[in-house]
């Protein structure tokens, strides 16, 4: 084999082998960290939209922060509540 044919060879392996590192990285995350990452975003507030100067608005991520805590003492309430009700 010529040395030129040799090196695109080795540089389509290598190519190759990055591709599927790549992807068994992507596919072996953890469901877990995965599902706590999404809620520590959802969360954050982080999904609030950007203006038009692409920035988010300060106001914007502290309201879905504080709705969302609300909303979670609410759900944890209302199942400590049922909780309490079957539990007589």
């Amino acid at each position: 084999m010529t040395e030129p044919r040799r090196r695109m060879e080795d540089e389509a392996r290598a190519k190759e082998a990055s591709e599927t590192l790549a992807r068994v990285a992507r596919e072996s995350e953890t469901i877990g960290g995965s599902a706590v990452k999404r809620v520590a975003r959802h969360f954050a507030g982080t999904d609030a939209p950007a203006g038009p100067n692409g920035r988010r608005d300060a106001i914007e991520v502290w309201g879905r922060r504080i709705g969302r805590a609300i909303g979670l003492v609410i759900v944890v309430y209302l199942a400590l509540s049922l909780i309490g009700q079957f539990g007589r």
